[in-house]
């Protein structure tokens, strides 16, 4: 425990130093910085504020964290959990790294296309099976304590959970600060959920993680100095649905996850209605002002009606819901 407290405040110190030289050399080197919706005046402001400062955050927690797990002596099972995780996470900042620069080096405004983005992430999950998952020797799904065994097919399950929370994360991360501290707060409920089940491995990444993102957030909170981009977004989320498999207690990622869930399912409902009205009335109409659901918040609050949110409102709003639904989980879990 001493070297993994030790491991989580050496990343955050790491963080807090690396962050303003990235963004420094960004700037000094001219690059043209995040592009921001239009539709949202609060953001306008934003233009060329630098981004992939994931870049940092990743690189120090994945560094510490294999480090630190080497100090501690990991082998067998827990080393092979460790490097099964840590590869996933690497990789999909890797595929998140090549969409930002694309976007922003490049001047590509979609970065990677929608299949090139998908076929490398299933690939990423791939090797997250061979390495970790299947060597594991688990085929099963735990569903509140109730164990689903699916032989060959969970394969599918490891992918679907993988990509889909990969890019639910990605969605979430559209203002100052929200993506950054709703992972930190599901991190803490996944640090609890791992120090009960004593496994200590995945405690150190979890807590080394939560140092780096704190140290990143002294920067990305409300006025953003800089963004983490997808090759940190992409990476937070398949990170937490590898711990919630590594962790054999893959349906609380739901909960524990809920915010990540919203914002997913407000855009797949906001495309879903439009298609359906369009083709019902040949006029296309929308359930919310935009998506993701921060954004609807951002233009009228709950209903739509109201009032704009500020960023801190909608930060607020949705890290409660965050606490609320991993304090839930942990009581389903342990009371």
């Amino acid at each position: 425990m001493p070297l993994t407290i030790l491991s989580g405040l050496l990343a955050f110190g790491l963080t807090v130093l690396g962050i303003p030289y990235f963004i420094k050399v960004y700037q000094k080197a001219r690059i043209g910085g995040q592009q921001m919706h239009e539709d949202v005046k609060q953001h306008q402001a934003k233009a060329g504020t630098p981004t992939m400062g994931g870049t940092v955050f990743l690189a120090v927690g994945l560094f510490n964290s294999l480090l630190f797990s080497f100090l501690n002596g990991l082998n067998g099972a827990a080393l092979g959990a460790t490097i099964g995780v840590l590869s996933l996470v690497f990789i999909y900042g890797v595929i998140g790294f090549l969409d930002d620069f694309l976007k922003i080096f490049k001047q590509i405004n979609e970065g990677l296309t929608p299949w090139q983005k998908m076929f490398l992430q299933i690939a990423a999950g791939l090797i997250f099976y061979f390495v970790h998952v299947r060597p594991s020797g688990t085929d099963a799904i735990n569903i509140f304590g109730l164990h689903f065994h699916l032989g060959v097919l969970y394969i599918f399950f490891v992918l679907f959970w993988v990509v889909g929370f990969s890019n639910a994360v990605n969605l979430t991360d559209g203002i100052d600060g929200l993506a950054s501290i709703s992972v930190v707060i599901s991190l803490l409920a996944y640090a609890v959920i791992a120090y009960v089940q004593r496994q200590f491995d995945i405690l150190l990444i979890i807590v080394t993680m939560i140092g780096a993102l704190l140290g990143f957030f002294v920067f990305n909170r409300k006025p953003a100095k800089v963004f983490m981009g997808d090759v940190g977004s992409l990476a937070l989320g398949a990170m937490l649905a590898a711990i919630s498999i590594a962790l054999r207690q893959e349906w609380t990622l739901l909960v524990i996850g809920l915010v990540y869930v919203l914002e997913t399912a407000s855009v797949m409902l906001q495309v879903a209605y439009f298609k359906y009205s369009k083709k019902k009335t040949g006029e296309g109409k929308r359930i919310f002002r935009m998506t993701p659901f921060h954004h609807h918040l951002e233009l009228g609050g709950l209903s739509g009606k109201g009032s704009e949110w500020s960023e801190w409102q909608v930060d607020i709003f949705f890290w409660l819901v965050g606490i609320v639904a991993s304090l839930v989980t942990l009581a389903i879990l342990y009371m």
